[in-house]
């Protein structure tokens, strides 16, 4: 029986304080006519589009264009404050959707505006909204986008890698199971990821290590359970990218 996949929804309105999420818990596919910033002020949040998968743990804040279908999970008891940025003002800001490390000035220029009772279009709002846009423009943008496939011959693999990271099936095994060559799925993983199975593996599990260790798991931890041979090998992967080694990134996280 062929799965009836439901068509994203136009939303018109967001609360600035949505209710907390449970762990694991979904927000289905939809869209607005404005821009939007989500930051999670406890928990963490994975957003996923078209063009890919970005996650937003502790000190990030996801940007997500008007008109830009997104759905979302989140890791750990999540509290999402969204922000709603007219489309006038969105276009100071990235075409794609993308994640930014939070400056101190920023965050609490973001509380501000969710805290105040004052309308969307006072002159307060305005001036903090101004506020978090200048400094969203100079802030430094994660680059941890993973990108997703159309081909459903990938998407298979890609969803049996997403449902367990830390598998350490071949992609001939994986093949096996979806009913597709090794062949076949290399060429299309070049062709529409831009980059390799492997690549795109280690990519998705250094995601999953962000949310592990912003949870406080250890660094070994943390590598055993994602599927890394040994903690050496996960810190020089982690470290190519995102910059900084995995202990330090936790140490940084915990303290924000």
């Amino acid at each position: 029986m062929t799965e009836l996949i439901p068509e994203p929804v136009f939303w018109t309105d967001d609360s600035p304080v949505c209710e907390p999420l449970a762990h694991g818990e979904a927000i289905a596919a939809h869209f607005h006519d404005f821009g939007q910033l989500r930051y999670a002020a406890s928990g963490a949040l994975v957003t996923t589009t078209q063009a890919g998968t970005w996650v937003a743990p502790a000190n990030r804040i996801t940007w997500v264009p008007p008109f830009h279908v997104h759905s979302s999970r989140s890791y750990g008891e999540t509290d999402v404050r969204v922000l709603r940025v007219p489309a006038a003002l969105a276009e100071q800001l990235p075409a794609e959707p993308s994640v930014f490390v939070a400056s101190a000035l920023m965050r609490e220029a973001y509380l501000a505006m969710i805290s105040d009772h004052d309308p969307v279009d006072s002159h307060r709002s305005h001036l903090l909204l101004e506020v978090v846009i200048t400094e969203l423009a100079r802030a430094p943008q994660e680059s941890m986008r993973l990108p997703e496939p159309n081909d459903s011959r990938l998407k298979a693999v890609t969803d049996l890698l997403h449902a367990d990271p830390a598998s350490p099936a071949t992609l001939a095994e994986l093949g096996h199971r979806t009913g597709s060559s090794e062949r076949t799925l290399s060429r299309l993983f070049s062709s529409e990821l831009s980059m390799s199975f492997h690549q795109w593996r280690t990519l998705l599990r250094v995601q999953r290590a962000l949310l592990e260790l912003c949870d406080g798991s250890s660094v070994t931890d943390t590598a055993i359970r994602l599927g890394w041979a040994n903690p050496t090998s996960f810190i020089e992967a982690f470290t190519d990218l995102v910059g900084q080694t995995p202990g330090r990134y936790r140490s940084a996280a915990r303290s924000s």
